[in-house]
């Protein structure tokens, strides 16, 4: 068996994130279900996603319309309470420095954009086919930060969530400042392997979500579990 959270694991919230796993595996053992220990942080995410064993994973939803619907299921949707966005939805906040004078996006079209992988729903398709002169893959969300805060790009887009633990945990953010947000769409859904039981597992990790402690739901920003329809997240 294999589980993984890799998509908010930010070193500084690293001891959250596994209290949250150990509470959703004690759930879904709780359940009659079954689950591993410990949470897998050393395989590669698309390895991670397709694997037969796989019992619960967050995937962004890029890959998941591209082609990774047809390989596992969907079990829920975090809740992060993100500004301005329904349960359980997202948005990316474009950010740039905070002493740069354009305030409009086309004025940055000229410029080098930041973003962390090309399969990335809040840091490249965000951008809706808006074209930049640069595109500069920085390889994760921090790191697209990082470039636009010493000058080796111009702006990114970075997801709501991640740029809330960024603002928190990450100091070269306090150089930013929030140009724009984008339009919300449906956030990181959780997902299990063909053929588990998805039901079990979504009721499980409502109940450890709501049972969490006070202290990891607020460092991990986490209010809830919702169900958002497959289709959301292929219509996007």
């Amino acid at each position: 068996m294999i589980a993984s959270l890799p998509m908010y694991d930010r070193p500084e919230v690293r001891a959250q994130t596994d209290a949250l796993w150990d509470a959703m595996r004690d759930a879904v053992r709780e359940s009659g279900g079954d689950a591993p220990d410990r949470l897998d942080r050393e395989r590669g995410n698309l390895g991670v996603w397709t694997d037969p064993a796989l019992v619960l994973s967050q995937t962004c939803g890029m890959p998941w319309r591209l082609g990774l619907h047809r390989e596992a299921q969907l079990v829920g949707t975090p809740d992060y309470a993100v500004e301005g966005c329904a349960p359980g939805y997202y948005r990316s906040a474009i950010v740039v420095r905070a002493d740069d004078p354009r305030d409009r996006r086309n004025e940055f079209a000229s410029g080098t954009c930041a973003f962390n992988s090309a399969d990335s729903q809040s840091g490249f398709a965000a951008w809706e086919g808006f074209e930049f002169a640069r595109w500069h893959e920085a390889g994760a969300h921090a790191a697209s930060i990082s470039a636009v805060a010493r000058g080796a790009a111009d702006i990114a887009a970075i997801d709501a969530v991640t740029w809330r633990l960024a603002v928190a945990h990450q100091p070269e953010s306090a150089v930013l400042r929030v140009l724009e947000w984008t339009r919300p769409t449906p956030g990181l859904p959780f997902i299990t392997a063909q053929g588990r039981d998805a039901g079990l597992l979504s009721e499980a990790v409502t109940d450890a979500v709501a049972a969490l402690d006070p202290a990891v739901r607020d460092a991990l920003g986490l209010v809830g579990f919702v169900q958002i329809p497959g289709e959301e997240y292929l219509a996007v």
